[in-house]
């Protein structure tokens, strides 16, 4: 990793990759610390040590919800909203047909989208957090959901902008910095939980422990692969020889990455949200309980919608059909299978058995954590869900920065 980052500030196209993605990391942190006009921010501090969701959803923002900054509801309202299209594509043929035809539209749409789920979320916010607000008038709560409505906006545009001119996907990224940015405070914390006999220096060891072989665990799940071979058959054309080598079609562990984790988290903070629109409810009162991320319920659900966005992730990036055709197409064959409809079988069904295996591997990893704070009584937010975003952006991001260095290398060899 060392030597590919030496590597890349070498070359000066990647070295200003590299740089305005930093540089952008730089205005994020500041829209974090900038306020939200109107709030009495020592009521939201209060609210957010005493409710372990909103301390979650703190953590995920990169402290930008402690501090009700512009970016408090962070980049969600955006997540939610490619959620919605990308089911819509697959359930609405016309807007299937554009997807293939017309990317950039439904790029448009999602932004659209993005603006009328962040005005909403914002309207529930500014109510959810009544108490706190100095001034509980129309116009005020009005003023701060359009404030934070902006700032969620402004995220999107500097996520789409990182994945334009910088290196890596922006989206993915921000809520990257946003949760590396909480990890020196976590590590404080858990300093003085020691140094005040929280919490023996041995169970701090086996944590550390344990965060390692997870780390090790989720780099080697996002690196596996089932390699199916395939052999081309010899064609002459001519006095030339093609084909006759022998390859593999790849298939990741989990090819979907960490999209089904931050699908799952985004969808499991809905229901807190509209029930933050009743904050006198008892019903209210009760969904916003019953979706609190360290109840039973709440992780039952998340291990499920992982498993879920696992495979529909998966079968929307990766079409067997559409392989055996290109295979077929080319001359090729899988040892003891007819090309066609017997191919696609085969890839299919192997596909579906590795995808289990990484949808069960996400799903455990997000939700032990979990068990482990509530054995110890230990609060620190950075858990599986954050280490299964961090770990997996950050090899993302080496991925593409070794494939743009390497084409680089292409490039310099041809001239």
């Amino acid at each position: 990793m060392l030597s590919t980052l030496r590597s890349a500030l070498k070359m000066e196209d990647t070295r200003k990759k590299i740089i305005f993605t930093l540089l952008m990391f730089v205005v994020f942190r500041i829209g974090a610390h900038i306020p939200v006009p109107g709030i009495n921010r020592e009521v939201i501090a209060t609210l957010t040590e005493q409710a372990k969701l909103l301390g979650f959803f703190d953590m995920v923002s990169g402290g930008a919800f402690k501090n009700f900054s512009i970016f408090a509801m962070s980049i969600t309202p955006y997540i939610n909203a490619s959620i919605i299209m990308q089911l819509l594509t697959v359930i609405v043929p016309k807007l299937e047909q554009l997807a293939k035809d017309d990317r950039k539209k439904i790029v448009e749409y999602t932004r659209y989208l993005t603006v009328v789920l962040a005005f909403v979320q914002a309207i529930g916010v500014s109510l959810g957090l009544k108490a706190a607000l100095i001034n509980p008038t129309a116009g005020n709560i009005a003023l701060i959901a359009l404030t934070l409505t902006a700032g969620t906006a402004c995220l999107m545009w500097i996520g789409e902008t990182i994945t334009e001119k910088g290196i890596g996907n922006g989206i993915s990224l921000i809520i990257f910095a946003g949760i590396v940015s909480r990890l020196p405070a976590g590590l404080v914390y858990l300093y003085q939980f020691v140094a005040e006999g929280g919490m023996n220096f041995l169970v701090v060891l086996l944590f550390a422990v344990i965060a390692l072989i997870s780390v090790v665990a989720v780099v080697a799940i996002q690196e596996g692969q089932r390699r199916i071979p395939v052999q081309y058959a010899k064609r002459v054309v001519g006095r030339k020889v093609y084909g006759g080598q022998s390859t593999h079609i790849p298939i990741k562990v989990n090819s979907a990455g960490v999209i089904p984790v931050i699908f799952a988290m985004s969808i499991l903070m809905f229901p807190g949200t509209v029930a933050s629109f009743f904050p006198n409810n008892s019903v209210a009162i009760w969904v916003a309980n019953v979706f609190s991320y360290d109840t039973l319920i709440y992780n039952v659900l998340y291990a499920l919608l992982i498993v879920f966005f696992t495979y529909f992730y998966s079968a929307i990036s990766f079409n067997p059909i559409d392989v055996a055709e290109n295979i077929k197409k080319n001359g090729g064959f899988i040892p003891g299978l007819r090309p066609g409809r017997p191919t696609a079988e085969y890839i299919s069904k192997v596909m579906g058995r590795i995808t289990l295996f990484g949808a069960l591997f996400l799903a455990v990893i997000a939700v032990m954590p979990t068990a482990l704070m509530a054995l110890t009584n230990l609060e620190i937010y950075f858990g599986g869900t954050a280490l299964l975003i961090v770990v997996g952006v950050a090899l993302d991001t080496m991925k593409q920065l070794e494939a743009s260095l390497l084409m680089r290398s292409y490039e310099g060899f041809m001239k």
